[in-house]
């Protein structure tokens, strides 16, 4: 066994055990809005460490509030409006990269073993299948997750899809930049035989696509964020 397929074990290993760590605690412990219970072990699973890591030191915060809001005088409104006040700006727009992140990484979890099973093609190149299959699966579930973050606007649902549309296109693209250029490079300059689904390599290059995909997208986020596009979290 070559040490980057150790590597990828062990990488692969603390993925998997952040997501059954996090997935008990969002259990136990739901957060204050629903989709985040999708996100935080999303974050677990393709971010060794500092998933698990962001989660416990921002995510809870979110669970501390809406378990003190059981026990005090204000409302649900009250106490998101007071969550949103006091995290700062720079974590706020972490916890939206970790929503627009997983939206798409989920995409890109579902996409390359449909691609890889069915055999499928773009060109005579498996890569652009996979780009294809999961920037669709991707852009799909990125607009479903910023749909639901934005329930709470009180918008008719034609308005609401219309900014999730807005929000998440940019961030979206964004992501996919930084993923499908790593990707590239695993596909053509790191491996004279690229990996497949099959192969513990390519899920560790997966989880490294996806972890440089969210440093692309945190930069989108932030200016979204600035300009009011989108809310930090």
């Amino acid at each position: 066994m070559s040490w980057l397929e150790i590597l990828s074990y062990i990488a692969i290993a603390i993925g998997i055990i952040q997501f059954l760590i996090i997935t008990i605690d969002v259990i136990r412990h739901p957060q204050m809005m629903f989709v985040m219970n999708i996100v935080w072990p999303i974050t677990g699973l393709y971010f060794p460490i500092i998933g698990v890591w962001f989660y416990f030191t921002l995510g809870r915060k979110d669970m501390k509030k809406q378990d003190h809001s059981h026990h005090g005088s204000h409302d649900t409104h009250e106490n998101h409006e007071h969550h949103h006040s006091k995290k700062p700006f720079w974590q706020g727009v972490i916890v939206s990269t970790t929503h627009c992140s997983s939206g798409c990484s989920i995409g890109d979890l579902i996409g390359a073993p449909i691609v890889f099973l069915t055999g499928w093609t773009i060109a005579g190149s498996v890569l652009f299948a996979d780009y294809v299959t999961e920037f669709i699966l991707a852009y799909i579930l990125g607009i479903a997750f910023q749909y639901y973050g934005m329930k709470m606007n009180n918008d008719s649902p034609k308005e609401e899809l219309k900014n999730a549309v807005k929000a998440d296109t940019w961030s979206l693209l964004a992501f996919e930049i930084g993923m499908f250029g790593w990707m590239a490079l695993s596909h053509y300059i790191f491996f004279s035989e690229p990996p497949k689904p099959n192969s513990v390599i390519f899920w560790f290059m997966m989880q490294i696509a996806m972890i440089i995909g969210f440093f692309t997208s945190y930069p989108a986020n932030w200016i979204l964020a600035k300009k009011g596009i989108k809310h930090v979290m």
